[in-house]
């Protein structure tokens, strides 16, 4: 399974977890609302560090494989060089 589709659901499970958690908490609405607010806000910060550790590991991965291929790819130019 895809870690992605993974984290994303906890995600999701944790958030929908503290909605209904606030939701039926014995407190003011405004004051509930306050609250969503403020969760919302941390789950969409903790999205977004997440989503860019990803994208950091990917554009690493990336930049390897690409390297790696130029090596490579030097290297077939240089033996079919000598041969000739």
């Amino acid at each position: 399974m895809n870690t992605g589709k993974v984290l994303l659901g906890v995600l999701a499970g944790v958030a929908a977890g503290a909605l209904i958690g606030i939701l039926f908490a014995p407190d003011k609405g405004c004051e509930t609302r306050k609250k969503i607010a403020k969760k919302g806000k941390d789950y969409a910060d903790g999205l977004t560090e997440k989503l860019n550790d990803f994208l950091e590991d990917v554009t690493e991965k990336y930049e390897t494989v690409v390297k790696k291929a130029k090596e490579s790819a030097e290297k077939e130019t240089d033996n079919a060089n000598s041969g000739s």
